[in-house]
């Protein structure tokens, strides 16, 4: 059977990893890049793709999304946020184990595993969850989800109240080379808490997630580290005294990898507004300060990833008052905007900040990099990164509509998906070869 053949002409060729950027075009033959830059001699395409103005980038990686399965299977939910996430240049997806029963039992992921490849759709990479039914109390049986694909081992939002347990957990993950993802999240001191404590919170009268809460949580996993010499990867940094305590564990060695959200990257506690349920979030948004600590250690590479924390919520959720709506917001489509407009604003060059989305957020998960090379698998993205747009709920693919971004104009959109050689997403019509 003969091989297809791509043929991507004429876009701006960036790979972080290996330092490229330059315009020219990729040649795909079967599921490889056979050329950067010029097509072989002889080379006749069936399908030729007009990059022209047009970034491609190699996949990204979305370490935080929520995809509705298992729980919410009658509603095609899956196959929707896959779509979504092709739409926001997403290939690889790391989802999250807080769904409907938590991934805590082999068969869950492989069933989600093999829905999601039947597919034929952007990648998903599961996290088993650490304890069982994300309860904190016993250990979920991690060899037999590791052999089901899992690659790593979470608690999502929940933190393990019992220090003991979790000392367990990581002396076992240890032992075999797992990884665990945590939230640095006290269990007591973020009891109850729907906003950042400060200033503004107080003043409309929501109840605070003190900065302690994340710091008095690192300070005990970074002790557990240093005694059983696991690897954890934190989840959604939230704070300057975060930050901080992550530089130096790094700078001491500890086995550390970290990322923050798209909403605490680009939002402030004063985007809550009056009362705006959209921007409940778990973390809260926090102060000016925090966020900037946050740009800056992301730009600096203190802070290894950015992720969606894609959290579908129904309208129904949101239509509450602040304190008893569900926290969270769509994300997928933003993460893209999101990178784009966090190099704009940091004048940082676009290959060191879309590594954040590419290859640093590819190694904090364990997975091999994408490359726009001869010989890699062909798994890249066409971004026009003139496009402006908002996030309304016409815009989005999502099932859920609800961001606190849904107001900013966003830079970026995605004309093409290619995973495997095999063209997965389209936003415009493609040319036939002559």
């Amino acid at each position: 059977m003969t091989e297809s053949r791509l043929l991507l002409r004429n876009g701006r060729l960036i790979d972080p990893l290996l330092g490229l950027d330059t315009t020219g075009d990729v040649a795909v033959q079967g599921e490889r890049i056979v050329a950067v830059g010029t097509a072989p001699s002889g080379f006749v395409p069936d399908q030729t793709l007009d990059a022209s103005g047009c970034l491609v980038l190699p996949g990204l990686v979305d370490l935080c999304a929520r995809l509705g399965e298992p729980g919410y299977e009658h509603e095609g939910m899956l196959e929707t946020e896959l779509n979504a996430a092709l739409a926001g240049g997403v290939t690889r997806v790391v989802c999250s184990p807080d769904t409907d029963p938590p991934l805590d039992e082999p068969s869950l992921v492989e069933m989600l595993r093999w829905r999601a490849r039947r597919l034929k759709s952007a990648r998903v990479y599961p996290l088993g969850a650490l304890t069982k039914g994300l309860q904190g109390e016993r250990l979920s049986e991690l060899a037999e989800l590791t052999k089901a694909s899992c690659i790593g081992f979470s608690q999502a939002d929940r933190p393990v109240a019992d220090t003991k347990v979790l000392y367990s957990a990581m002396q076992y993950a240890s032992t075999f080379g797992y990884k665990v993802w945590l939230r640095a999240l006290d269990a007591s001191l973020g009891r109850g808490g729907i906003a950042a404590s400060g200033a503004y919170a107080q003043r409309l009268g929501l109840s605070g997630v003190p900065v302690i809460a994340e710091t008095v949580a690192l300070h005990t996993l970074f002790e557990l580290m240093r005694v059983t010499g696991c690897a954890v990867h934190v989840s959604k940094l939230s704070s300057a005294a975060g930050v901080a305590l992550v530089r130096q564990a790094k700078a001491e060695g500890l086995p550390l990898s970290c990322d923050v959200s798209i909403n605490n990257l680009l939002l402030t506690d004063l985007d809550i507004g009056y009362f705006d349920a959209r921007a409940r979030l778990d973390p809260p948004l926090r102060q000016q300060r925090d966020r900037e600590a946050l740009r800056a250690a992301l730009a600096d590479g203190t802070i290894d990833a950015l992720c969606s924390d894609h959290t579908p919520v129904g309208t129904d959720d949101k239509t509450q008052t602040f304190a008893d709506a569900a926290p969270g917001a769509t994300g997928l489509e933003l993460l893209l905007p999101t990178a784009l407009q966090f190099a704009a604003d940091m004048q940082l060059p676009l290959p060191q900040a879309l590594g954040c989305v590419g290859h640093r957020a590819a190694s904090a998960a364990g997975l091999p990099p994408a490359r726009i090379a001869p010989g890699e698998a062909a798994e890249f993205v066409v971004v026009d990164p003139q496009a402006r747009w908002q996030a309304t709920p016409q815009a989005l693919r999502s099932q859920s509509k609800l961001t606190p971004l849904s107001e900013h104009e966003l830079q970026g959109r995605v004309r093409y998906a290619v995973i495997d050689g095999r063209l997965v997403w389209s936003h415009q019509p493609v040319s036939a070869a002559a």
